[in-house]
């Protein structure tokens, strides 16, 4: 978290490709929004293959470490022309993004990635960095996805605890953007339970929990409309997959609880795979105010 009274930074990682252009645009308009100065970083991975990274002799403005300077100067053309009275900053760090990023990001707002690149070639859908830095960096990691709706309301998916550090997330979104926040919560239904028994017209622990996650959010982003509903399903992320489609942005927690070190649980891991929205991971821990 940022010392009281330090400028607040959203970090976003830059490396020319496609997937990375939507992270900076939608970096800089939230930046904005959330009143913060941002951080574009490009990570050069030409030290991993050569030694001689100088210029061409006798070649004006070349070699691969001016490549990588000129692929860090576009990402911040790109944040001005998108937000001109943003402040930006550039960062050229050299090696692999899941080296630095998890670092120069400690303290930020929020780490913004594209989908895929940052070394998204190693990946699947979800690049391997952003699933890593889901999994390691200090503060709530946005992953942006082509698909994204403006327009539309946040959605949060909470678990039984009621997912404090991303209600407080997502109530700041709601809160800068304006928008509609909208709060689910999964109960698990078993395969052909509905088929073999009568439908359960109460689940009144669900919804006490429910009722009282809806309760805080309207607390802490007062003015903003806050809906909720429960949802039934043999899988979490399946319903919040199918929830996410028209959402603005998806926010889920994750209790780090993948199988190998350095992952997210699954919940969380098919969310980022699958969602029709860009993601919100939620690394903050809870505060008990939005400021």
């Amino acid at each position: 978290m940022t010392n009281e009274g330090a400028s607040k930074t959203i970090v976003v990682g830059y490396d020319g490709s496609e997937e990375s252009h939507r992270a900076v645009q939608w970096a800089a308009k939230h930046a904005i929004l959330r009143k913060c100065s941002l951080h574009v970083v490009h990570c050069s991975l030409w030290v991993l293959l050569s030694h001689n990274r100088g210029p061409v002799p006798g070649v004006a403005d070349s070699g691969l470490e001016r490549a990588a300077q000129k692929v860090l100067e576009e990402g911040m053309m790109l944040a001005k022309e998108t937000a001109p009275e943003l402040e930006v900053r550039t960062t050229l760090l050299h090696g692999m993004p899941r080296d630095h990023l998890a670092h120069v990001s400690t303290g930020a707002e929020m780490l913004v990635l594209g989908s895929r690149g940052l070394g998204g070639f190693m990946g699947l859908l979800v690049g391997s960095v952003s699933l890593e830095m889901a999994a390691t960096a200090e503060c709530p990691v946005a992953v942006i996805r082509a698909d994204d709706h403006p327009e539309g309301p946040v959605l949060l998916a909470v678990d039984d605890s009621g997912s404090p550090a991303a209600l407080d997330d997502a109530c700041l979104f709601a809160a800068a953007t304006g928008a509609e926040l909208r709060i689910v919560h999964v109960l698990h239904e078993p395969e052909g339970y509905r088929r073999l028994r009568e439908p359960v017209e109460s689940y009144p622990d669900a919804e006490a929990m429910l009722d009282a996650v809806l309760s805080r959010a309207r607390h802490k982003a007062p003015g903003i409309t806050v809906g909720g509903e429960l949802l039934f399903d043999t899988s979490f992320s399946r319903a919040a997959v199918e929830a996410s489609q028209g959402a603005r942005i998806t926010v889920v927690g994750t209790k780090g609880h993948g199988l190998i070190k350095g992952t997210i649980g699954s919940t969380a891991h098919a969310v980022l795979h699958h969602a029709h929205s860009p993601v919100l991971v939620s690394r903050r821990k809870a505060t008990s105010e939005v400021t």
